[in-house]
Order: C-alpha cells, then structure tokens, then sequence
C-alpha cells in the first residue's frame, strides 16, 4: 500500500523526534501493509517551517538509514502546507513542495475555521498548475457544521484526503460519521494515515480500508489505492460526480 501523508522524517514537526522513531514508525507502517510512504512535514502552520530542499535532504537521509537497516519501504517528499496568504508566491520562489514532484499539493486548513480567502486561494493554486488536496477536512470544525461548503471547494476542483484513524473511529463518533457521509457523497479522493507516531498517533490504514470496504464495498477500497498509484505517478486520479451532503439533523449536535 501507498500512504501519501506522514509525519515520519525526525526533528521537522511533531511527528517522529528521533532516528529511532522514524525507524519505529517505518517498522510500524511495514506490518499495517505499507511499502511506500510520502513523508508531509507540516508547513507555515504557525509552528514550523519545512522548506522543499530541507525536506529533500531529510528525504535522502531517511531512505539510507532505512536500507542500512534492511526495512524494504520508500520514502517519498512532500508537503503539508498550511493555506496562507503568500502560498504561490512561495511556491514560485521553490519552497513549496507537491507531493513526489507530481502537480498534486496538500493543503491545510485551520482546524476551527475555514479562512474567508480559501475558495480564491484554492482556485489560484489551480492557475498556477497544481492540483490542491484539502487534507483531513473531516477534522474541520467549521466544514462538519456545514458540508455544503466542502462539496462547494471539491465541485470547483479542490480534492480531499481523509484520514485513516478518522474512518476507524480513533477521533471520536462525529468525525467518523462525516468521514462516512464525505465517503458516500463522493467528496473523498484518497485515504492516508497522518501518522505522526507508533502510539496514539499511528497508521491504522489497513483497518480504514477494512471498515471501509464493509460499509462501502471494494470498489471503494480499489477506488482510494489506485487514486494513490495515479498521484505518485503523477497521473490523472479519478474523480466521481460530487454530491451534496444532506442531513435530517445535526450532526450529534454542536461541538
């Protein structure tokens, strides 16, 4: 399996703190059924700063470290970035980095808000040739409070990555039931751990592909793995028809 977003390069953001943590995660991803990994340190979220060289060079040093310590799994560059203001001029200056070179970016949002200037921005890293993945909108506060405006972004070109702990349940009841409704609605395009460690933070992918192939069936388990083939390869993935998601209620009330 292909996980496109990881935290796993030690010392660049709050994922693995050390060698032996990266190691550990490595071993981690081997056993869930992962053999490539796209490592994503955060970017100008307010916290740290991973400029594409830097992640380059991080990138370089942790595929050796691993084939000297006989672990038959690839490390990949990336990115994920927070959206901010200056996003392409940044990415015209050379330090945003897309996933492996390919024209697919990671995109952040605030997980309490979604920024005024968002739709503009996201239509703008379009001009500018990229692709924008909204990554773990399901965590978004703003966006399970109203889904219309994540159906809007993914209708006007945006993509989405949902995270693997979220299908699984690891972050509560009402994240995993808007995965679930995101999922249905055709406005999820890939699946991907944001595993940040081997503890409470790890990849369970294999498991998110389980559940969802019980409650969606395997062609959606082929769907979300091809659509990671096809973004390494820096293909077209392939996209359904984006529905609206409707509700009778609230979903389980406010936060």
């Amino acid at each position: 399996m292909i996980d496109l977003h990881c935290h796993i390069l030690p010392r660049m953001d709050d994922g693995a703190q050390t060698t032996e943590d990266m190691v550990q995660m490595a071993r981690a991803a081997l056993e869930d059924g992962i053999t490539t990994i796209v490592a994503t340190p955060h970017h100008k979220n307010g916290r740290y700063v991973n400029k594409k060289q830097d992640i380059y060079k991080a990138v370089d040093q942790a595929n050796i470290i691993l084939q000297q310590k006989k672990l038959d799994i690839t490390i990949l560059a990336g990115q994920e970035c927070r959206l901010y203001g200056e996003l392409i001029e940044d990415y015209h200056r050379g330090d945003i980095l897309p996933l492996n070179t390919s024209n697919y970016l990671f995109v952040e949002l605030p997980s309490g808000e979604v920024p005024m200037y968002t739709a503009d921005l996201l239509y703008n890293i379009q001009l500018a040739g990229l692709v924008p993945v909204i990554v773990h909108p399901e965590r978004n506060r703003v966006l399970i409070e109203h889904p219309g405006k994540l159906y809007d972004l993914v209708k006007n070109g945006a993509l989405t990555q949902v995270t693997a702990a979220s299908i699984t349940g690891h972050f509560g009841k009402k994240i995993k039931a808007f995965s679930e409704e995101i999922i249905d609605s055709n406005l999820a395009h890939f699946i991907a751990s944001d595993a940040h460690n081997i503890t409470n933070r790890s990849f369970q992918l294999k498991k998110a592909y389980e559940t969802i192939n019980k409650e969606f069936g395997e062609s959606f388990v082929y769907f979300y793995m091809e659509n990671a083939e096809l973004l390494i390869d820096n293909k077209h993935v392939m996209v359904e028809q984006p529905n609206t998601i409707r509700r009778r209620k609230k979903l389980f009330g406010l936060f």
